[in-house]
């Protein structure tokens, strides 16, 4: 291994090697930060404050999901915010040594491929609205829904697992690896965004029955939530695509900016995980139910209120 891989310390002459198994490894002291492959020590603080948020929303959806018998979403989201935590224990291990691989590995993968978790959660939920809509008004039956968008989901969640844990075992420099986990949050992008337009469409379709109702308070607040995660989930894959575009090259100055990582991939993702709080579909879905029958019950409920009080 050549010079050129390491860096002489100059208080005690020695090579101290920051890429390949070469001994001495660089350590903190030995080498500046800039010679790791993110060139800055991940902030403790903030690392923590996420590791406690996600702590809390685990217990939130574990509550929402043993009270509604949500099983699905619950799972979901669990191994999202499972995924978080162990990525961002593997950020406070890298800033404890930014040149050994555990930190690397565990922040590189787990925090690539948790918000696939997120996205799951989120596409199971059109199944159920098309169900509590309308399921007449789709143009397709709505367990393809289910089928399609999880289907693609698994296939991001490969190629993104697969890429992260090719990179982090070369130290960020397997070519492929960075191109297959792009490819899989290229794909996480084009799934997202076609999800989006099977949304306004079903929405389109189903306008004669959503539009002559009034629409429950608590659909319309589950929606709004359901959009915001929506977005911040395509904010933040649409960051790491830009992100990882230059590879892990010591020279990507989108790889070397932390406040922009925690922006929006820290920031962005944690929203998600708390506007899932307000979209949980046990606040809107019950067994069997569906907007028309509500309507017609709450119609029938005030038509016998009024006869009550006129006979009153």
């Amino acid at each position: 291994m050549s010079d050129s891989e390491g860096y002489r310390n100059p208080a005690d002459g020695i090579i101290y090697y920051y890429t390949g198994d070469q001994e001495p490894q660089c350590e903190i002291g030995k080498c500046p930060i800039e010679y790791s492959v993110y060139g800055y020590r991940p902030s403790l603080a903030f690392s923590g404050t996420i590791i406690a948020l996600y702590a809390l929303v685990m217990v939130a959806q574990t509550f929402l999901g043993i009270r509604y018998r949500k099983w699905g979403f619950m799972v979901a989201m669990q191994l999202g915010c499972l995924c978080e935590i162990l990525g961002y224990v593997g950020r406070i291990l890298y800033y404890q040594n930014p040149w050994a691989q555990g930190g690397f590995i565990m922040q590189i993968v787990l925090i690539t491929i948790a918000p696939v978790f997120f996205s799951a959660a989120i596409y199971v939920l059109i199944y159920q609205i098309a169900k509590y809509v309308s399921a007449e008004s789709s143009r397709v039956n709505p367990k393809l829904f289910y089928y399609i968008f999880i289907t693609a989901d698994i296939i991001s969640l490969i190629l993104q697992a697969v890429g992260g844990a090719m990179s982090s075992t070369s130290e960020g420099d397997s070519t492929s690896g960075v191109n297959i986990a792009l490819a899989g949050l290229a794909f996480q992008v084009a799934t997202l965004v076609f999800f989006a337009v099977a949304v306004v469409d079903y929405m389109f379709c189903s306008r004669k029955v959503w539009s002559t109702v009034k629409l429950p308070t608590r659909f319309i607040s589950f929606c709004a939530f359901l959009a915001l995660a929506w977005t911040v989930i395509t904010i933040r894959c649409c960051y790491r695509v830009y992100e990882l575009s230059e590879g892990y090259s010591r020279d990507s100055e989108a790889l070397r900016d932390q406040p922009l990582f925690n922006g929006l991939e820290g920031v962005m993702i944690i929203l998600a995980a708390v506007f899932l709080i307000g979209g949980h579909p046990g606040f809107v879905f019950r067994q069997g139910e569906t907007l028309t029958q509500q309507e017609s019950f709450k119609g029938k409920s005030e038509r016998e209120a009024s006869a009550g009080s006129e006979t009153v």
